[in-house]
């Protein structure tokens, strides 16, 4: 029989840092909960690392997560900015450490590339196709939407397990091998 999974998603940021636990039992993947947690504009950078800890803390105590998968920061237009999101993920990745739940790192683009198939899809592509694969309504919350896309990713990568070293050649042998993938409207 096989053991239910749960996996915390964070899409760490200093301003907003959205999330979403899912509840794996092999293919199949329910959400368990999806948000955000804004932090105040007012406070300073080490206090928005405080309470990144301490949200992501809560989290894991709240909803004993198996794994935690994080959104790697990538470089935009400005080294500052990169620093301070590297700073949350690692308070985010320190808080799972200091629960003893394994952390995954996924780039950005790795991420919207096993959601939707394109790694420059946009984040409202990428809710709209989650919206599609797990029955969930994520409205207007993107930062959510970018957690919760980081658990679903991190669970397509252990579903896969040793096929993840498999490449297709074609879309056509991708659908044969994947057709739970595949949604018509």
């Amino acid at each position: 029989m096989e053991k239910d999974r749960i996996i915390l998603g964070i899409d760490p940021g200093t301003n907003v840092m959205g999330y979403g636990i899912i509840r794996c039992k092999g293919k199949n993947l329910n959400v368990v909960y999806i948000g955000s947690v804004t932090f105040s504009k007012k406070d300073s950078h080490i206090l928005k690392l405080s309470n990144i800890f301490r949200t992501t803390l809560d989290l894991i105590d709240k909803y004993l997560p198996d794994e935690m998968a994080i959104e790697a920061p990538f470089y935009g237009k400005n080294i500052q900015s990169m620093l301070k999101l590297g700073r949350a993920q690692g308070v985010a990745m320190a808080a799972a450490l200091y629960r003893k739940v394994e952390v995954f790192e996924y780039s950005p683009r790795r991420i919207k590339q096993a959601i939707t198939g394109n790694g420059n899809a946009s984040k409202e592509q990428v809710a709209a196709m989650l919206e599609n694969l797990l029955s969930v309504v994520i409205a207007d919350n993107l930062d959510a939407s970018d957690g919760l896309a980081a658990a679903v990713c991190h669970s397509f990568q252990k579903s896969v397990g040793s096929e993840a070293a498999k490449s297709h050649n074609s879309w056509k042998s991708f659908i044969q091998e994947n057709p739970g993938r595949i949604t018509l409207k």
